[in-house]
C-alpha cells in the first residue's frame, strides 16, 4: 500500500467515524483502519460468533443457540432524537451509511403506580389519563408557547427572556400542577432530575422543541 493520505484515523467507533466523515467531506484523503475484524469499535453490533469470541475467548457457541448470522447484538444501544444535533451530524458526514435506525414505537411514563403512554397525537392526548380536562387546556397553552417560540423573533417571547427566567418561573405562568410539571420535565424534556427548574428556561424549551420536531404531532 504505497498511496499517500492526508489523514489516518485509527478505530471505527462512532466518534472516529464522525471525525473521518468530517475530514472526508472537507476534501481530505482519509485512510480509516481498525485492528478488529468488525466495524464499529465499542459501538458495534456483533453476530453470535463475534460475541462469543469477545466475551468467552476462542470457544465456539453451542449449536443449540442457532446460526451466528441470526444474531445482531448492539454493544451500546443508542437513543437519538430524530431531529437532534447528533442525527444531523451523522447525515452531514455520511456516517449514516454504516448505521441502522429503528423508530421507537412509543414513549412511556410511570405515574401513580401505573405505566402510561406519552401522547403522540391529538387523539391520544384527549384520552390520556395523565391530566384532567382543565389541566390539558392549560398545558396546551404552554405547548403552543413552546412550539411557537423562536429565539430570533422577540414577538414569540411574550416579554420573557429565557436566558434569565427559570424553568420554574416559566411554568408557573401557566399554572400547571406538580404532576404535569413532573411529566413535562422528565417525559418530554428528558431531564434526569429537577435541578433544571432553577436554571434558565432556554435549554428546557429547546429540549421540548427537539422532542416536538422528532414526534411532529406531539403538541397538537
Amino acid at each position: 500500500m504505497d498511496e499517500e493520505y492526508d489523514v489516518i484515523v485509527l478505530g471505527t467507533g462512532l466518534k472516529e467515524c464522525i471525525l473521518s466523515g468530517l475530514l472526508s467531506v472537507d476534501g481530505l484523503k482519509v485512510l480509516h483502519m481498525d485492528r478488529n475484524d468488525y466495524y464499529g469499535g465499542e459501538s458495534t453490533s456483533l453476530n453470535l460468533n463475534q460475541l462469543w469470541k469477545r466475551f468467552r475467548g476462542e470457544d465456539k457457541p453451542p449449536e443449540t443457540l442457532g446460526s451466528s448470522r441470526d444474531y445482531n447484538v448492539d454493544m451500546i444501544p443508542k437513543f437519538m432524537m430524530a431531529n437532534g444535533a447528533l442525527v444531523r451530524v451523522l447525515i452531514h458526514t455520511d456516517v449514516t451509511k454504516y448505521l441502522n435506525f429503528k423508530a421507537v414505537d412509543g414513549s412511556f411514563v410511570y405515574n401513580k403506580g401505573k405505566i402510561h403512554k406519552v401522547p403522540a397525537n391529538d387523539v391520544e392526548a384527549l384520552k390520556s389519563p395523565l391530566m384532567g380536562l382543565f389541566e390539558k387546556r392549560r398545558a396546551r397553552k404552554f405547548f403552543i408557547y413552546v412550539q411557537d417560540y423562536d429565539e430570533n423573533d422577540p414577538k414569540s417571547h411574550e416579554g420573557l427572556d429565557l436566558n434569565k427566567v427559570t424553568a420554574r418561573e416559566l411554568i408557573s405562568k401557566y399554572g400547571l400542577d406538580d404532576n404535569t410539571v413532573d411529566f413535562i420535565g422528565h417525559a418530554l424534556a428528558l431531564h434526569r432530575d429537577d435541578s433544571y427548574l432553577g436554571e434558565p428556561a432556554m435549554d428546557f424549551v429547546k429540549r421540548m422543541k427537539v422532542m416536538a420536531c422528532s414526534i411532529p404531532s406531539l403538541f397538537l
